[in-house]
């Protein structure tokens, strides 16, 4: 957008730059062009009043033409202006240099000739303006009047180098001006494009931040800063009540879901005790709908519980210490420990590897939730007899944990909608588990500034990884150093 304003912008400019210069450059060429027309003019109507004495001379006496053709010599040689006299039937009656150096009389001065000899001044006939690139010379023709009688004309060939030169002269200096014009043109239209466009790059990246925020359960974005042209600052307040009012629905929302998870748990409570006060109560006929009502009163429970603990999760984005620091070998190695009766009931060896003494910042709690929902999955899905890997890692400035499984793997496409809620890769459905557990730990990677990846294992099955920002050193000196 910016360079299509600032498009916008030297155009206008170029325009503008166009409509006055061309104007002007034609202006000074015909300026010119009237100045070198009017001082040859005059010199072809003084030669004109000379060449009478010529023109009326008797053949016998050759004194006045030869002082005639004298004066147009000197003044040819002065001035480089070819210089011709013709009779009243248009034969050449002198010329101020040779025939064989006089320039091409066929065309237009051959007309202008003709124009002369009718008693028509070349003052009546529009001269058209020459152009740089023309290179026909200016002729001029004046009838030599004796009494009121046309007895012949006297014509004067100018070349147009000098004028074509100076134009060439005027037109470059009316360029660079355009140039230097398109140059300031730049440089204002720079910094007001950025003045304009500036409200609306924040607009954007506070609607990536507040997208972020909300999918992440992060706190609320601060209000937009309102500078700029008045219709910017006007739709900059509009964001603002815009993004408020999203974050109290989104808060509503989360308030909601766990407030009803909340609230169903006691009921749900009382009915799987209701349901186990009837085990071996139940008529034989009915034991299998009894089994099977248990067992769905667990699997609510656990979606209820799931439920819970992503309400905390999104909650504890906005609450969290943001300075929380985690010492990341320590929350590991308990939950390997934790988790390692598990694996060895299901036969899963249980493997912990990784650079020692990393540090990141999480909420330790957070830390856990996240891998209790990514061990909890590699443990389902890895068959007996597998491995299940948990590495602490470190790469391009950041910090993690990763747990590979040795089960079937992710496709990419299902590995894109595995963090979404309730999402159940195809052809497990039927599984144990509430698929809240990747959404869980997604967005509890996010409210600490970090990110949960999915890729392919080497060898076969998943790789989960939480990255993580590593805490910011502290300056020499440190808290001592700042109480001075």
């Amino acid at each position: 957008m910016r360079s299509r304003l600032l498009l916008v912008v030297l155009v206008l400019v170029g325009l503008l730059a166009v409509g006055l210069g061309v104007p002007l450059a034609l202006t000074d060429s015909q300026r010119t062009q009237e100045e070198v027309f009017t001082d040859r003019l005059t010199d072809t109507i003084s030669f004109a009043s000379a060449a009478q004495r010529a023109l009326i001379e008797s053949p016998q006496g050759r004194s006045a033409t030869t002082a005639f053709a004298a004066e147009i010599t000197r003044y040819d040689e002065v001035y480089g202006v070819a210089v011709l006299a013709f009779d009243r039937s248009g034969e050449l009656l002198a010329a101020s240099r040779p025939s064989e150096r006089l320039p091409e009389l066929a065309g237009e001065p051959t007309e202008r000739l003709t124009v002369a000899l009718a008693g028509r001044r070349s003052a009546s006939t529009a001269y058209p303006l020459l152009m740089p690139w023309d290179t026909a010379p200016i002729v001029l023709a004046e009838p030599v009047l004796v009494d009121g009688e046309v007895v012949g004309a006297a014509m004067t060939v100018s070349p147009t180098g000098a004028l074509r030169a100076a134009q060439v002269r005027t037109w470059s200096v009316i360029a660079g001006a355009a140039v230097l014009a398109l140059l300031a043109g730049t440089l204002v239209a720079l910094p007001l494009t950025a003045w304009v466009l500036r409200p609306v790059r924040r607009l954007d990246e506070a609607m990536d931040r507040i997208g972020t925020a909300v999918l992440a359960g992060g706190p609320p974005e601060q209000p937009t800063r309102r500078t700029g042209p008045p219709e910017l600052r006007s739709l900059a307040g509009s964001f603002d009540r815009m993004s408020t009012t999203v974050r109290e629905a989104i808060a509503g929302q989360r308030a909601f879901v766990a407030d009803a998870s909340h609230q169903l748990r006691n009921p749900l409570t009382a009915l799987r005790l209701r349901l186990s006060n009837l085990d071996g109560a139940v008529a034989p006929g009915a034991a299998d709908d009894h089994l099977a009502a248990m067992e769905e009163a667990e699997r609510l429970s656990r979606v209820l519980d799931g439920l819970l603990a992503l309400a905390r999760a999104e909650r504890a984005a906005e609450t969290g210490d943001p300075d929380a620091v985690t010492e990341l070998d320590a929350v590991v190695d308990d939950r390997v420990e934790n988790w390692r009766p598990l694996a060895e009931h299901t036969g899963v060896e249980l493997l912990r590897g990784g650079p020692l003494g990393l540090r990141a910042r999480i909420d330790p709690a957070g830390l856990e939730t996240v891998l209790d929902a990514v061990l909890d999955n590699a443990l389902k899905y890895t068959p007996s007899g597998g491995r299940v890997r948990v590495e602490t890692l470190r790469a391009a400035g950041r910090v993690g944990v990763s747990v590979v499984d040795a089960g079937p793997g992710m496709p990419a496409e299902d590995r894109a909608r595995a963090t979404d809620r309730f999402w159940r890769a195809p052809g497990q459905v039927n599984l144990e588990g509430s698929g809240l557990g990747l959404a869980i730990a997604a967005r509890t990677a996010a409210a600490a500034g970090g990110v949960l990846v999915l890729d392919p294992a080497h060898g076969g099955g998943l790789r989960v990884a939480i990255w993580l920002d590593p805490p910011a050193r502290r300056p020499p000196g440190g808290a001592g150093a700042a109480a001075q």
